[in-house]
């Protein structure tokens, strides 16, 4: 967990079971996969994974409606950060690069734009995958 933040009972069960998880998970199914813990309602799940993304400890995909733990959280806090989503195994892939993220600035800079953070989803077919 992070030494950062002191987390609840209910964000170290959301945080714990996208640690565990094989690839992204939505809300209902975090919830699904800790009823027996005592999750009964979505926004229990809500509410944990809202925190879980302001400490950075998380990722929204957007493109999918789903959530991953983050793969680096101690790196790059809320920077320029990318995701290969493989559309066969569903398996993420988190990275950023320092080239990427420099040319985003520049662009934003020029024209007068201030970002907040900046998430880039790729979707395709994993080597795996393309492999098989």
């Amino acid at each position: 967990m992070s030494a950062q933040h002191d987390l609840t009972k209910n964000q170290e069960m959301v945080l714990g079971a996208l640690s565990a998880a094989d690839g992204p998970l939505s809300a209902y199914t975090i919830l699904d996969r800790l009823r027996d813990r005592g999750f009964r309602a979505p926004l229990q799940v809500y509410r944990a994974l809202d925190k879980l993304l302001d400490y950075g400890l998380i990722h929204r995909l957007e493109s999918i409606n789903s959530f991953v733990a983050c793969a680096h959280p101690q790196c790059h806090g809320h920077g320029s950060i990318a995701f290969a989503i493989c559309e066969k195994c569903g398996q993420v892939e988190e990275f950023s690069d320092a080239m990427v993220q420099q040319h985003l600035s520049e662009r934003s800079r020029e024209r007068g734009f201030k970002p907040s953070k900046t998430v880039i989803e790729i979707r395709g077919t994993c080597a795996a995958c393309l492999a098989a």
